[in-house]
C-alpha cells in the first residue's frame, strides 16, 4: 500500500510546480476560505431538489446541494461567472452570478420544467442519485467517472465499487465474470445484469451467462445495488443487481467522436449523436472496436445502439430502443499449464489459434410512461433479444502417461517429461452452436398515497418473459472447421411470470421503511432430439421432460437520517436464483427437482459526509446460504455434465468507501485533486459437512472469493484542463476449487491464486476552445505478472503493460 503516499505525493509536486497550490494555510472546512455563492435549489412547485449538481462553469468549482436544497460554493476571485444546474429528472439550466469585492451573492435557483427522459425502469430512484432513500448499499459510477477511467475493459469501471469482484478471462471485458460479497463470478450467473432495465444474459431465467457484455465505451452510468431494494428485480436476487444505462436523447443538437489506439493493433472508435425535433430524441452511436494481439486476443467489435424518445402529449412518453451487435474473436477455453507459467516467456501463447468465437446480438424495446395524476404513474417496458453464440474449439487431450491421442496433430504444448504436463492438440473440432429467443413485459404502476396519514410510496408490478434456446453440437473431424457430425441437438424452452410490491413509509422526514414482496413462477421444459447413448451411439431420439420453481421472496429495509449529513440503511431480504435447465433436467430427460438456490441476506450500513472534504459509506453484510448452487459448467472448469451439487454456505464481511477532497484541505483553489478508497473484506467458507473425493470440505472458503479486494484512485483536475488519474487495484489470494487446493495441479486448473496488485495511469487534457480532449493511458503501469484466473480450463494471464493514445472531437 506504499502506492498511497507516493502517488499523491508525485500529483502533489506537479500541483506546487504548476503554480496551483495557494499557500494560505487553511482550515480543512471554512476557517481561511470565502464564502461567495450560496442558496437553494427547488423546483417550479415548490419542492426542495437534494443532490442537484451545481458546477461552476470554466472553472473546477462545484458542489451537490444538501438535503435541504441548500447550497454553498467558495474562493472565487471577482469577476461573472456562468452557473450551472443540473439533476436527474430536469431540465439542466444556467444562470449568471457576478462577484464584487468578494461580497456574498445569495441566489435562488429554480427549476423551470422537467426535462423528458426516456421512460425506463431504473434501479435507483431517478431523483436520488447520492441514495439518500435507497433501501441497501448502492453504488452509482456517472458518465464523468467512466471517462475518467478510460477503461480498456469494462471490468476496470466495475471494480469502482465496492464489493464487486471482476475477474479477468480475455483482459478485455467481453465476456464479464462478477462476483459481489464472495459470490461465484463464473459468467455472472449469480448477478441480475440490465441494460437500461431489461436484462441481457442469454436466457436470464434457464441459462443466465454473460457471454454478451454491454460495452462500457457507450455507456452514461452504471447502477450496482446490493440491498433489499433488489427485490423488485429478477429473477436473480443473491449477489446484486448491475444495470448498465446508456444516454438518453438530449434536449438540444450534441455529438462526439472519440478515437483511441494503442498496441497490438488495438482501434477504438465511438461516434456518438443526439438532438430533439420538436416530440422526437434520437440519440445514435455506433462502436468498433478491434485488435491483433491483446495478450492472446484478438477480436473485432460493431456496436450499434439507437434510442428515439417521442413526447406524446403531457402525460405520456413512448421511448424505443434499437441494438445490433456483432463480435468475433479467437476467445478460447484452453490456457496454459502450470509447467508452462513456471517455466516463463509462454504467457500468452495461442494454443488453439483456430478456436473462434462468435456472437451477434438483436434487440429491441419500448419503454412508455403514463402519469394518472401527480401521484399515479404507470411505465411499461416491452422486449425482445436473440442472441447467436457459436463457439468453434479444437479438441486437445491431456493423460497423466503424456500418451498421445490416436488423432494427434504433431502439436504438443507442455512438457512430456512431467507427468501430465504435456496438451496434445487433437485434429478435431467441437462445434458448440447456440441460439437464444427472450421476449418480456413489464408493466408498473407507481402510487403516492397517505395510508395511515403518511406519506407512501407504492410500486405493483408485474412480469412476464419467455425464453428459448436451441443447442446443437457438431464434431468436426479436422482442426478449425466448422461442419462435422450432429451428436447434440435439443431445445430448451421457459415460461417465467413473477408479481411484485414494494411499499416505502416515510415515518417521519428522517426514516423510511421499505417492504417488499415477489412471487416468482418458472416453468421449463428440456426436448432432446440427438445424442450420444452408452454403448449404442448417437442417434436421434425425443426425449421431453419438464419441470417448474415457485417461490415467495420478501424484503424489508430502512433509511434513517439522523442528520443533515448522516444516513443509516440497513435490511433483510431472500436471495433467489433458479436452476439452470441443462442442470434441473438431465441429458437422459429425467427431471432432478432441483431446488432454487437460495439464501438469507443481511447488511447494516451507513453514508455520511461530515464535511465539505469527505464521503464516507461503510456496511456489514452477512448471506447465509440454505442451498448455494455450485457450477459443473465447463466456463467453471466442471465437467459441464451432472448431477449439480447444493450446499450450505455462508459470506460475511465488511465493505466500505471513502472520497477525501484534498484540494479543499490544502485550499487549492485552481485545481480539484481528490483520494478514494473502495475496500471489501469478506470470509465465504461452506458451512455445513459436505465431501468431496472423500474430503469434508466444511470450513473451506469457497472458489474464487478473495478475503480482500480493494480499489483506490488520485485524480487530479486543473482549470487549465489537465487532468490525471493514477489507480490500484489489489485482489488477495484465492483457491481455484472446494478442496482449496494450496499447491498448483500440473494442468493449472486448480491451487492458490496468489495476491497482486495493478496500478494504471491515465492523463488527459481537455482544450475547449477546440472542443476537444486528448487522452494518454498505460494499463498495468508496473508490468505485473499474475495469475487472473484458472479457469475454464488452464491459466489466464493478467494483460502486461498496455500504454493507448485517444482523441475526442466534440460538436
Amino acid at each position: 500500500m506504499k502506492f498511497i503516499p507516493r502517488s499523491f505525493m508525485f500529483i502533489l509536486t506537479i500541483a506546487q510546480i504548476m503554480g496551483m497550490v495557494s499557500s494560505t494555510n487553511a482550515n480543512p472546512d471554512t476557517d481561511g476560505k470565502s464564502l461567495v455563492i450560496s442558496g437553494k435549489v427547488s423546483s417550479f412547485e415548490g419542492e426542495i431538489i437534494p443532490y442537484a449538481n451545481i458546477m461552476v462553469m470554466g472553472t473546477v468549482k462545484g458542489t451537490y446541494t444538501n438535503l435541504d436544497g441548500s447550497f454553498q460554493i467558495f474562493d472565487l476571485p471577482d469577476g461573472d461567472y456562468v452557473i450551472k444546474v443540473s439533476a436527474i429528472g430536469f431540465k439542466s439550466f444556467t444562470k449568471t452570478v457576478t462577484i464584487t469585492d468578494g461580497s456574498l451573492s445569495v441566489i435562488d435557483l429554480v427549476f423551470e420544467e422537467s426535462g423528458l427522459e426516456m421512460p425506463e425502469i431504473m434501479v435507483i430512484a431517478n431523483k436520488d442519485r447520492v441514495f439518500s432513500r435507497v433501501p441497501g448499499s448502492v453504488t452509482y459510477i456517472d458518465a464523468k467517472e467512466i471517462k475518467t477511467v478510460n477503461p480498456l475493459s469494462g471490468n476496470e469501471v466495475l471494480r469502482r465499487s465496492p464489493g464487486v469482484h471482476v475477474v479477468d478471462e480475455e483482459g478485455l471485458g467481453m465476456r464479464a465474470n462478477i462476483g459481489i460479497r464472495g459470490l461465484d463470478p463464473d459468467r455472472s450467473r449469480s448477478i441480475l445484469v440490465l441494460e437500461d432495465g431489461v436484462p441481457v444474459a442469454l436466457a436470464p431465467y434457464g441459462e443466465p451467462e454473460m457471454y454478451y457484455t454491454p460495452a462500457m465505451d457507450r455507456m452514461a452510468g452504471v447502477e450496482i445495488l446490493k440491498g433489499s431494494g433488489q427485490i423488485l428485480f429478477g429473477p436473480q436476487t443473491i449477489g446484486g443487481v448491475v444495470n448498465y444505462i446508456t444516454a438518453n436523447p438530449p434536449q438540444e443538437e450534441e455529438g462526439s467522436i472519440y478515437v483511441q489506439g494503442g498496441q497490438g493493433g488495438f482501434f477504438s472508435g465511438l461516434v456518438n449523436y443526439g438532438n430533439t425535433f420538436g416530440n422526437t430524441g434520437v440519440q445514435m452511436n455506433l462502436l468498433k472496436k478491434r485488435a491483433d494481439n491483446i495478450g492472446p486476443t484478438e477480436f473485432d467489435i460493431t456496436d450499434f445502439n439507437s434510442k428515439f424518445l417521442f413526447s406524446l402529449n403531457e402525460k405520456s412518453e413512448l421511448g424505443a430502443k434499437i441494438g445490433i451487435y456483432n463480435e468475433t474473436s479467437n476467445s478460447t477455453y484452453i490456457g496454459i499449464n502450470q509447467v508452462m507459467y513456471d517455466r516463463g516467456g509462454e504467457d500468452f501463447t495461442r494454443i488453439s489459434p483456430d478456436d473462434r468465437l462468435d456472437v451477434k446480438r438483436y434487440s429491441l424495446s419500448f419503454s412508455h410512461r403514463y402519469r394518472f395524476n401527480k401521484k399515479v404513474r404507470l411505465r411499461t417496458i416491452a422486449y425482445g433479444y436473440t442472441t447467436v453464440r457459436n463457439w468453434s474449439r479444437q479438441d486437445f487431450s491431456i493423460n497423466d502417461t503424456n500418451t498421445p491421442p490416436s488423432n494427434w496433430t504433431g502439436v504438443v504444448w507442455g512438457d512430456v517429461e512431467v507427468p501430465g504436463g504435456a496438451i496434445f492438440m487433437r485434429n478435431g473440432t467441437g462445434n458448440r452452436n447456440r441460439q437464444f429467443e427472450v421476449a418480456g413485459i413489464e408493466p408498473r404502476l407507481e402510487i403516492d398515497h397517505n395510508l395511515f396519514k403518511i406519506k407512501n410510496e407504492l410500486i405493483v408490478g408485474t412480469r412476464y418473459l419467455f425464453e428459448r434456446a436451441f443447442e446443437q453440437r457438431v464434431n468436426g473431424t479436422k482442426a478449425g472447421v466448422k461442419s462435422g457430425n450432429l451428436v447434440e441437438d435439443e431445445i430448451r424452452t421457459g415460461n417465467a411470470f413473477s408479481m411484485y410490491a414494494q411499499n416505502k413509509l416515510q415515518i417521519s422526514s428522517n426514516f423510511d421503511v421499505n417492504v417488499g414482496l415477489r412471487i416468482e413462477k418458472f416453468n421449463y421444459e428440456r426436448e432432446i432430439n440427438r445424442r450420444s447413448f452408452p454403448g449404442i451411439g448417437v442417434r436421434d431420439t425425443l426425449l421431453v421432460a419438464g419441470s417448474n420453481v415457485n417461490e415467495v421472496i420478501p424484503g424489508i429495509g430502512f433509511n434513517l437520517r439522523p442528520t443533515q449529513v448522516l444516513n443509516i440503511f440497513g435490511g433483510v431480504h431472500k436471495g433467489f436464483a433458479p436452476p439452470r435447465t441443462k442442470d434441473a433436467i438431465t441429458s437422459l430427460g429425467e427431471p432432478l427437482d432441483l431446488e432454487a438456490e437460495s439464501s438469507v441476506n443481511y447488511e447494516l450500513g451507513i453514508r455520511t459526509e461530515p464535511t465539505r472534504w469527505l464521503f464516507l459509506e461503510a456496511a456489514g453484510f452477512v448471506m447465509n446460504f440454505s442451498n448455494q448452487i455450485i457450477p459443473v459448467s465447463e466456463s467453471s472448469g466442471g465437467e459441464g455434465f451432472g448431477l449439480v451439487n447444493g450446499g450450505a454456505t455462508l459470506n460475511r464481511g465488511f465493505e466500505t468507501a471513502m472520497v477525501i477532497d484534498l484540494s479543499n484541505i490544502f485550499g487549492m483553489r485552481r485545481m480539484k485533486l481528490s483520494y478514494d478508497l473502495n475496500g471489501t473484506f469478506l470470509k465465504a467458507t461452506y458451512s455445513e459437512d459436505r465431501f468431496v473425493q472423500g474430503i469434508n470440505i466444511n470450513g473451506n472458503w469457497t472458489p474464487y472469493a478473495p478475503n480482500w479486494f480493494i480499489n483506490s484512485a488520485i485524480t487530479l483536475q486543473t482549470e487549465s484542463g489537465f487532468g490525471l488519474r493514477v489507480a490500484g487495484n489489489f485482489v488477495g489470494k484465492q483457491f481455484g476449487d472446494e478442496l482449496n487446493s494450496f499447491e498448483p495441479s500440473v494442468d493449472g486448473r486448480t491451487g492458490i491464486i496468489p495476491s497482486y496488485k495493478v496500478f494504471d495511469a491515465v492523463f488527459s487534457y481537455d482544450v475547449a476552445r477546440w472542443n476537444s480532449r486528448f487522452t494518454f493511458s498505460i494499463k498495468n503501469l508496473t508490468d505485473e505478472r499474475y495469475i487472473a484466473s484458472r479457469r475454464p480450463q488452464g491459466i489466464r494471464v493478467g494483460i502486461p503493460r498496455f500504454i493507448t493514445a485517444g482523441y475526442e472531437f466534440r460538436f
